[in-house]
């Protein structure tokens, strides 16, 4: 099986990653917690498909996660979801949301390898819940060291 020339995983990414949100979008845990992390680790490790305006919010999602887990991550996202609101004219990028983030690497210079990847988070291609939220953690730690390891 050829490997991801994004992220280099041996696995069938987008797949994974339907198969992640379907599971997210149940409203159990430990995958809806996480919702935010996991989007936000496949766009920046499968950068060809990162949306430029969600760039920000995703550097910033999986930062607050690193240094806060989920007790950090959940007013993060219910502010954002807030700021997102039609009401509020769309979450804007270099909003205030994301105080206390640090730059974002040069997105035109991507990695094209991660530590982490979602192959490893699937384990066995069933994202068991047992230690999910772990892997989800290693996940994002290998997402935003590869990012700025790239940016020196």
């Amino acid at each position: 099986m050829a490997r991801c020339a994004e992220c280099g995983a041996l696995e069938e990414c987008e797949a994974l990653f339907h198969l992640l949100i379907t599971l997210e979008f149940s409203a159990r845990a430990p995958w809806a917690p996480v919702h935010a992390v996991s989007v936000a680790c496949f766009y920046l490790q499968h950068s060809s498909r990162l949306p430029e305006s969600g760039l920000g919010f995703y550097w910033a999602v999986l930062h607050v996660y690193v240094r806060g887990g989920l007790a950090a991550l959940g007013p993060m996202t219910q502010r954002a979801q807030r700021l997102n609101s039609h009401r509020f004219g769309g979450l804007k990028p270099g909003a205030d949301a994301f105080v206390g983030t640090p730059p974002l690497p040069d997105p035109s210079v991507p990695p094209t390898a991660y530590d982490t990847t979602i192959a490893d988070v699937a384990l066995d291609g069933s994202f068991p819940a047992e230690g999910h939220e772990e892997r989800m953690r290693h996940w994002a730690t290998a997402t935003v060291d590869a990012w700025q390891a790239q940016g020196r």
